[in-house]
């Protein structure tokens, strides 16, 4: 099977799941991850921003990645999310961890460096030499604080070929015409932004590596498959049932949003690694409201 079919439709940025003692629930990750399969997603990415990554480290990193590969068998195309803001490190973690099993890699854009546009390209270019796996890069402007401008990163998608898609989450639409428009046939534009992901694909855009799935995998993917089929009054249906959901879920930091869902569905309990913290009581209420709306929207459809 092509990149291009296993990694068009819906990804999920699976979330990490924790005891309150701070380690690692394998339990509910089991739970998880059948969960999210049962949901007919089209893959799952493991330890990106949402997984809480930045405090998962060294071997825990490898048993995250082994386990989710042993539990899913094979059902499901896998993305192991290796990134960082030093670049010799990334390199080295493509060395140093076993990615057997994998199809991918999910890259984020260096933060809090700054660096410019040469050093941004400098650094995926230096990831495509060294790289194991195909690439995706990511561009998240609101956490890195240095935005992949269209030209850098159609500079990557025509001279680096091991990099063949970009999760694009700038929520810039000058920005994201352009690269649909001038990118390589063969390389792909995948939404990083839940709320757009339908105006993306409308765009152009092939898919979405989503949060909001974590709770909700079928009718995300549903959405996501209607909006691929050009049916997007169908799609809209989905759209705009989710839309209060999603803006509940960023309201106050990701992934405190949607572990707070999860808990409510007992999936997993309501913990994080600092310094990710819980909602407030007032908004986890707010949680449970649209909760409750949501499956009386259900059961009257």
């Amino acid at each position: 099977m092509s990149l291009r079919k296993k990694f068009t439709g819906t990804g999920i940025a699976i979330v990490t799941p924790f005891h309150t003692d701070g380690k690692i629930d394998w339990n509910s990750f089991k739970k998880l991850i059948e969960f999210w399969i049962a949901g007919k997603v089209e893959y799952l990415v493991v330890l990106g921003t949402t997984g809480e990554s930045a405090t998962v480290h060294g071997e825990e990193k490898q048993q995250v990645f082994s386990f989710v590969k042993e539990m899913v068998a094979g059902r499901l195309p896998l993305v192991a999310g290796i990134g960082g803001n030093d670049t010799r490190e990334v390199t080295h973690d493509f060395k140093k961890f076993d990615l057997n099993g994998y199809e991918a890699i999910l890259s984020v854009a260096p933060y809090y460096n700054k660096p410019n546009q040469e050093g941004l390209f400098q650094h995926y270019k230096a990831l495509n030499d060294a790289t194991p796996l195909p690439i995706i890069m990511y561009n998240v402007p609101s956490r890195t604080g240095m935005n992949v401008a269209a030209d850098t990163q159609l500079r990557i998608a025509h001279e680096c070929k091991n990099i063949f898609a970009t999760k694009e989450a700038s929520g810039n639409f000058e920005q994201i015409s352009q690269i649909i428009k001038h990118k390589p046939d063969e390389f792909m534009v995948i939404s990083g932004d839940d709320p757009i992901t339908l105006h993306m694909i409308a765009c152009g855009a092939e898919g979405l590596i989503s949060v909001v799935a974590n709770a909700y995998p079928k009718d995300y993917a549903d959405m996501v498959r209607l909006c691929l089929a050009g049916q997007f009054e169908e799609a809209q249906k989905l759209h705009f049932k989710y839309t209060d959901i999603i803006a509940s879920m960023f309201a106050e930091g990701s992934p405190s949003g949607v572990k707070a869902y999860l808990s409510e569905m007992g999936l997993c309990e309501n913990t994080f690694r600092l310094p990710v913290w819980r909602v407030s009581e007032k908004h986890h209420l707010r949680i449970k409201e649209l909760m409750k709306q949501a499956r009386l929207n259900l059961s009257l459809i």
